[in-house]
């Protein structure tokens, strides 16, 4: 008999708006190998904590609520999401079988351009991808996540090969990616690929902060101040002047 596989799930949102189309049930995934400095869920990086879930369970939970899920669907966050990508897989194969929307919001951190099969079985079953890119320059983005931009920017293309809807997500930390260089870089970027739906270009916060100190985690961004709606607004403005451009 084939074992069940199981989602190591940090926890589930009833009713998202800002994770895809429509509102949708947004279910947080366990475990990220980032560290972003910026994060605002830093009770998601471990790998072994909190509750296990089947599909089944999920999609029961979604038909107790799908009359008010407008337009919307099932959108898998984190964490980081592809740390789980057979469970995902399975999620949303039952889910399409359904008639369910499906997202996935992923930093593409795990890619593997040398190794694709999980990733081709699991974008079969997914109809959007918010791909968040946080910082275009390699090693600046090393200091902001302790890991390389490479396979981020490269699952990027991937998608755009595989013709994959996606949304860019992209958080703008003053001082550290809101260079006017950087943008124009990130926008020229863009322009290569055949996908990209839509920019979300957010501002930056520092919510996090007792979080934080509840976890005993030393928060990096203490005196980096939030971005403005202006800030956030211009830096848009230029990634979209070099995208046309």
């Amino acid at each position: 008999m084939e074992t069940e596989i199981k989602g190591n799930i940090h926890s589930i949102e009833s009713f998202g708006t800002v994770d895809g189309p429509g509102i949708r049930l947004v279910i947080f995934m366990q475990g990220c190998p980032m560290r972003c400095l910026y994060c605002h869920n830093p009770d998601t990086w471990s790998f072994d904590k909190n509750k296990h879930i089947t599909v089944e369970e999920i999609l029961n939970k979604y038909d107790s609520i799908k009359e008010f899920l407008k337009n919307g669907g099932i959108t898998v966050t984190g964490g980081e999401p592809l740390v789980q990508t057979d469970f995902v897989t399975k999620l949303f194969k039952r889910a399409k079988e359904k008639g369910i929307h499906t997202a996935i919001d992923t930093s593409g951190i795990l890619f593997d351009k040398n190794n694709t099969e999980k990733i081709d079985e699991l974008i079969k079953y997914t109809d959007l991808v918010l791909l968040d890119i946080k910082h275009i320059d390699d090693n600046e983005h090393k200091m902001l996540t302790e890991h390389s931009n490479k396979n981020v920017l490269e699952f990027a293309k991937y998608l755009s090969d595989k013709k994959v809807p996606m949304w860019i997500r992209h958080v703008i930390v003053p001082t550290i990616n809101d260079k006017e260089e950087y943008l124009i870089k990130l926008g020229k970027f863009l322009k290569q690929l055949n996908n990209v739906q839509a920019l979300d270009v957010l501002p930056y916060h520092n919510m996090a902060i007792p979080k934080y100190e509840k976890l005993g985690i030393n928060y990096k961004l203490k005196d980096v101040l939030p971005a403005t709606k202006e800030e956030t607004i211009r830096a848009r403005d230029i990634i979209l002047n070099s995208y046309k451009s």
